[in-house]
Protein backbone atom coordinates (compact mmCIF):
# COMPACT_ATOMS: atom_id res chain seq x y z
CA UNK A 1 0.00 0.00 0.00
CA UNK A 2 1.02 3.48 -0.66
CA UNK A 3 0.05 7.06 0.11
CA UNK A 4 0.74 9.36 -2.35
CA UNK A 5 0.96 13.58 -1.05
CA UNK A 6 1.30 16.38 -2.78
CA UNK A 7 3.46 19.14 -1.14
CA UNK A 8 2.54 22.61 -1.88
CA UNK A 9 5.34 22.99 -4.07
CA UNK A 10 3.83 20.67 -6.35
CA UNK A 11 6.29 17.88 -5.73
CA UNK A 12 4.83 13.98 -5.45
CA UNK A 13 6.08 11.79 -3.23
CA UNK A 14 5.45 8.08 -2.01
CA UNK A 15 5.21 7.07 1.70
CA UNK A 16 4.88 3.31 1.14
CA UNK A 17 3.50 1.50 3.99
CA UNK A 18 4.68 -1.72 6.03
CA UNK A 19 1.79 -4.33 7.89
CA UNK A 20 2.25 -7.06 9.71
CA UNK A 21 3.57 -9.76 7.54
CA UNK A 22 4.21 -7.86 4.66
CA UNK A 23 7.68 -6.67 5.40
CA UNK A 24 9.00 -9.83 3.89
CA UNK A 25 11.50 -11.26 6.94
CA UNK A 26 12.48 -7.79 7.98
CA UNK A 27 11.64 -6.29 11.39
CA UNK A 28 10.80 -3.10 12.37
CA UNK A 29 13.75 -1.98 14.37
CA UNK A 30 14.75 1.69 16.77
CA UNK A 31 17.62 2.82 17.75
CA UNK A 32 19.52 5.92 18.97
CA UNK A 33 22.91 7.30 18.90
CA UNK A 34 25.25 7.48 22.06
CA UNK A 35 26.68 10.86 22.33
CA UNK A 36 29.36 11.80 24.88
CA UNK A 37 29.02 15.44 25.83
CA UNK A 38 32.17 16.54 27.66
CA UNK A 39 30.95 19.65 28.94
CA UNK A 40 27.43 19.82 29.20
CA UNK A 41 26.83 23.97 29.39
CA UNK A 42 28.91 23.85 25.34
CA UNK A 43 26.46 21.30 24.14
CA UNK A 44 29.76 20.02 21.77
CA UNK A 45 29.44 15.97 21.23
CA UNK A 46 30.88 13.24 19.31
CA UNK A 47 29.37 9.93 18.26
CA UNK A 48 30.80 7.09 20.40
CA UNK A 49 27.88 4.48 20.41
CA UNK A 50 24.72 3.28 18.86
CA UNK A 51 21.86 1.63 20.41
CA UNK A 52 19.78 -0.91 19.05
CA UNK A 53 16.43 -2.24 19.51
CA UNK A 54 13.98 -4.57 17.82
CA UNK A 55 10.34 -5.64 19.57
CA UNK A 56 9.62 -8.71 17.33
CA UNK A 57 13.10 -10.40 18.03
CA UNK A 58 13.12 -9.81 21.68
CA UNK A 59 16.71 -7.90 21.06
CA UNK A 60 18.51 -4.84 22.21
CA UNK A 61 22.38 -4.23 21.96
CA UNK A 62 24.61 -1.57 22.55
CA UNK A 63 28.08 -1.23 20.58
CA UNK A 64 30.76 1.58 21.35
CA UNK A 65 33.82 2.90 20.19
CA UNK A 66 34.91 6.02 21.79
CA UNK A 67 37.87 8.24 19.85
CA UNK A 68 39.76 9.39 22.19
CA UNK A 69 41.67 12.06 20.33
CA UNK A 70 38.02 13.19 19.28
CA UNK A 71 36.95 13.14 22.69
CA UNK A 72 40.16 15.71 24.07
CA UNK A 73 39.76 17.82 21.25
CA UNK A 74 36.22 18.84 23.08
CA UNK A 75 37.96 18.84 26.09
CA UNK A 76 41.56 17.99 26.96
CA UNK A 77 40.52 17.56 30.64
CA UNK A 78 37.72 15.10 29.72
CA UNK A 79 37.82 11.87 31.87
CA UNK A 80 38.29 9.05 29.12
CA UNK A 81 38.41 6.18 32.02
CA UNK A 82 34.91 7.27 33.07
CA UNK A 83 33.56 7.85 29.62
CA UNK A 84 34.78 4.25 28.68
CA UNK A 85 33.23 3.06 31.99
CA UNK A 86 29.79 4.44 31.27
CA UNK A 87 29.66 3.24 27.62
CA UNK A 88 30.74 -0.39 28.75
CA UNK A 89 27.88 -0.44 31.51
CA UNK A 90 25.52 0.84 28.74
CA UNK A 91 26.44 -2.33 26.81
CA UNK A 92 26.47 -5.09 30.27
CA UNK A 93 23.08 -3.13 30.98
CA UNK A 94 21.67 -4.06 27.08
CA UNK A 95 23.29 -7.13 26.68
CA UNK A 96 21.40 -8.37 30.13
CA UNK A 97 21.97 -11.20 32.48
CA UNK A 98 23.88 -10.98 35.22
CA UNK A 99 26.08 -8.37 34.06
CA UNK A 100 23.00 -6.26 33.69
CA UNK A 101 22.56 -5.63 37.96
CA UNK A 102 19.69 -4.19 38.56
CA UNK A 103 18.17 -4.74 35.50
CA UNK A 104 19.10 -8.15 35.10
CA UNK A 105 15.37 -9.67 35.04
CA UNK A 106 13.87 -6.50 32.72
CA UNK A 107 13.07 -7.48 29.36
CA UNK A 108 14.46 -5.83 26.41
CA UNK A 109 12.29 -2.80 25.98
CA UNK A 110 12.42 -1.69 29.36
CA UNK A 111 16.34 -1.82 28.86
CA UNK A 112 16.20 -0.02 25.78
CA UNK A 113 13.94 2.47 26.87
CA UNK A 114 16.13 3.02 30.32
CA UNK A 115 18.95 3.93 27.93
CA UNK A 116 17.41 6.14 25.60
CA UNK A 117 15.54 8.23 28.41
CA UNK A 118 16.80 12.43 28.21
CA UNK A 119 19.31 12.98 30.44
CA UNK A 120 22.06 15.98 31.16
CA UNK A 121 25.12 13.45 31.48
CA UNK A 122 28.34 13.21 29.97
CA UNK A 123 26.65 10.37 27.73
CA UNK A 124 23.97 11.07 26.30
CA UNK A 125 21.05 9.32 24.14
CA UNK A 126 20.43 11.13 20.62
CA UNK A 127 17.21 11.22 19.05
CA UNK A 128 14.94 7.50 18.15
CA UNK A 129 15.06 6.80 14.53
CA UNK A 130 13.36 3.99 13.26
CA UNK A 131 14.34 1.02 10.13
CA UNK A 132 14.02 -2.69 8.89
CA UNK A 133 16.02 -5.16 9.27
CA UNK A 134 16.73 -8.98 8.95
CA UNK A 135 19.43 -9.25 11.69
CA UNK A 136 19.56 -6.92 14.38
CA UNK A 137 22.65 -7.65 15.76
CA UNK A 138 24.53 -7.06 12.66
CA UNK A 139 22.48 -3.95 12.43
CA UNK A 140 24.08 -2.62 15.43
CA UNK A 141 27.53 -2.73 14.02
CA UNK A 142 26.53 -1.52 10.67
CA UNK A 143 25.58 1.72 12.50
CA UNK A 144 28.28 1.55 14.47
CA UNK A 145 30.53 1.77 11.55
CA UNK A 146 28.30 3.97 9.65
CA UNK A 147 27.58 6.76 12.04
CA UNK A 148 30.81 6.73 15.26
CA UNK A 149 33.80 4.59 13.18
Amino acid sequence: MSERHIHMAGHVTERHITRAGQGGDRDVFEYALLRVVPRVERGECINAGVVVYCRARGYVGAATHLDEARLLALDPAADVAGVRAALRAIERHCAGGDQAGQAAGDDAGRRYRWVIAPRSTVVQPGPVHTGLTVDPAAETERLLDLLVR
